[in-house]
Parts: structure tokens; sequence; C-alpha cells
């Protein structure tokens, strides 16, 4: 007969950690990391943090604010710093806003929520601080720095999201395939434009375009006025 075991007193049992938004924010980053940004549900959190869903809502209200935490949390791998021999500030913007993307392409699911997902905390508000700052040495006026930093990080998570769409969807590559084949078949006679543009309309490496397009989007940015301030009426 086996020996009788004493039943634990609750008393003697190690106490769970306390909650805390910070240690709920880490633990969906890990299961993001293992499992895949779907899987971040509260239900799913609230499991492998011992504990019952309500409690959690003390600290993240929804999913979408813990996706944006999580988005939040992993901003913190941008470089800010975009050192550059040279100092220019273009070409230091130019690299934060390449590393932004690049964490973004390094976490596809995360890429395509971050459209809709909107990051309140501290690493969201260091890459929004370096960004102005980098744009303001340009000596465009306030209004349209300031305007400008949503218009590169729109732009830079839109590229992103798509990429992680064409990386990660099997049916991808075949809809880029058939968009080629329908450039290279249009009809001269009927399709000019694209005739005489097609060698060039799907060149260049992912780099050389990101590049461009962050290049386009600050000289936009700092030469057009925004509409209806001093300098626009000038004009």
């Amino acid at each position: 007969m086996a020996a009788r075991r004493d039943p634990v007193s609750r008393r003697e049992r190690p106490a769970k950690p306390a909650l805390s938004r910070r240690w709920i924010v880490d633990t969906a980053v890990t299961i993001m990391r293992a499992e895949g940004l779907e899987k971040v549900t509260m239900r799913r959190l609230a499991q492998e943090l011992d504990t019952g869903p309500a409690s959690l809502y003390v600290y993240v209200a929804n999913t979408a604010e813990l996706h944006a935490a999580v988005l939040d949390a992993l901003l913190g791998e941008v470089d800010l710093a975009g050192a550059d021999a040279t100092g220019d500030w273009r070409a230091q913007l130019r690299a934060v806003l390449t590393s932004y993307t690049l964490v973004l392409f390094a976490h596809p699911q995360l890429a395509r929520s971050a459209l809709v997902a909107r990051p309140s905390g501290e690493n969201y508000l260091r890459l929004v601080e370096r960004i102005l700052e980098l744009l303001s040495r340009s000596g465009a006026p306030r209004v349209q720095v300031a305007w400008g930093v949503d218009m590169l990080l729109q732009h830079a998570t839109a590229t992103a999201a798509e990429h992680a769409t064409q990386e990660h969807d099997p049916a991808s590559g075949d809809d880029w395939n058939a968009t080629v084949r329908a450039l290279r078949e249009a009809d001269e006679a009927t399709h000019p434009a694209i005739a005489s543009h097609l060698a060039v309309l799907t060149s260049g490496s992912v780099p050389d375009r990101l590049r461009w397009f962050f290049d386009v989007l600050v000289n936009g940015i700092t030469r057009t006025p925004v509409p209806g301030t001093a300098a626009d009426t000038a004009d």
C-alpha cells in the first residue's frame, strides 16, 4: 500500500509573481516569436501567465492594445543612431527608417498589424523624437516636419507589410508572376507608356528602392508647403 502523502498547504506554495503590464507584454512578445502573432490572444496569454483572462484587462484593454504594445516593444530593436561617417542628416534619417522597416520585415505578421495598431509606448516616442530631430535639420517649417513623420512611418510600414505578404503568402509568387506577365504582354499600340517603361518597371533591388523611396518622400516633405500656411499662400 502506497504511503499516504500529506497535503501541501496553499500557504506553503510559492507565491505567483504579481502581474504587471511589462511582464504581460514581454510574455506576449515571447509567444509571438515562438508561435506567431495570431496566437497572441488574451486567452493564450492568460494560460501562459497562469491566470484568468479577466485579470489581464486591468493592464491591457483588448487584443488590439496588446498588439500595439508588442509592436512598441519590438521598436526597441530599431537603430536610432543612424550612424554615418559624414554626419549627414539625410543619411542618418534614411538609416533610421531603413532599420525600422527591417525590424518589421523580421516580424511579418506584426508588419501587417502595424498598419492599424497604434503604439504609444516609450520606444515609439523615441522613434518619433529621433525622426523629428533629424528632419528638423533640413530647415523646413515645423509643420512640414511634423506632418512628414506620419508620412515616412506610414510608407515604411506599408512597404514592410507588402514585403511580409509576398514573403509568407504561398500564392504571392504566382500573383507577382501574373502581374509581370500582364505587363510584358500588354499591347504596345494600346499601352505605349507601359511598353516604353517596361525594362525598368520592375527593376531595382529592395535596398535601392527603399533608399529612393525615402529620398523622394524627404524631398517632398521639405519642399512642399502645408496648405494654408504662410509658405503655401506666398506662392
